[in-house]
């Protein structure tokens, strides 16, 4: 899936408080891991999540191995 940076951003600061945590408890994952899909850099705690960024406008396109986290994170906001 590709989405902007920018837009991938909109959608990690739009999350109410403890999204993050509520999205790794429901698919098991360390939470640190969802923070580095919305761009976060901690791979000490978390593992790298299957994104990978080229530069272009709005901050560059990003390309997802997975949505899995954003479906989530777009429930919450009731987007989807």
């Amino acid at each position: 899936m590709k989405i902007t940076f920018n837009e991938l951003r909109r959608i990690k600061n739009s999350l109410p408080e403890g999204s993050a945590h509520k999205i790794a408890e429901e698919l098991g994952i360390n939470v640190d891991t969802v923070r580095n899909y919305f761009g976060g850099t901690n791979y000490e705690n978390g593992e790298t999540a299957g994104l990978h960024i080229e530069p272009g406008p709005d901050g560059g396109i990003v390309l997802l191995d997975d949505d899995t986290i954003l479906n989530k994170a777009k429930m919450i906001l009731g987007e989807e």
